[in-house]
């Protein structure tokens, strides 16, 4: 008996956790997948590394009601975003526009993978190098000057 009591119980409390879940009212499909397109693209502010549609933090529950609002207006897609950002900065873009503040975001990835190719270059020819060096049968003046003195131990041991 206890056991159907608490699986009745635990059902009632799953049915008020799906309770909470926003329902907007669109009037078509195509706007619809306009706010979900929306609402992906933009980066909840307290999250930081959610978008306002996965993010249940409560700024991002005004932020989809916020742009419910401008799409009641008719704002396109561009006006909304400009918005957003003219509050927030481009902070709440996911992919921030390229200028001179982002230059080291956008191209700082590929000068680093560059900087390491330049690197990595110069030791694989530093070590060709020496291998050749090595490989080629000429020694050094203190390579011949060791190999000279071990020569003349071995002849003095073998009389």
């Amino acid at each position: 008996m206890k056991r159907i009591f608490f699986a009745c119980l635990l059902l009632m409390i799953g049915g008020l956790a799906q309770a909470a879940i926003e329902a907007n009212q669109f009037k078509n499909d195509a706007e619809r997948e306009r706010f979900r397109s929306l609402t992906e693209e933009l980066r909840c502010p307290k999250c930081q590394n959610q978008n306002i549609a996965d993010s249940d933090a409560p700024i991002a529950k005004d932020l989809r009601r916020e742009i419910l609002r401008l799409m009641d207006e008719d704002k396109s897609d561009d006006e909304i975003v400009d918005f957003l950002v003219l509050r927030y900065g481009d902070f709440v873009r996911y992919k921030p526009p390229v200028d001179s503040r982002t230059y080291l975001l956008w191209y700082g990835p590929f000068a680093l993978l560059g900087c390491g190719a330049l690197v990595l270059g110069v030791l694989v020819a530093r070590r060709r190098r020496a291998g050749l060096a090595s490989a080629s049968g000429e020694l050094s003046a203190d390579e011949r000057a060791r190999l000279a003195v071990l020569l003349n131990r071995q002849e003095n041991q073998d009389r």
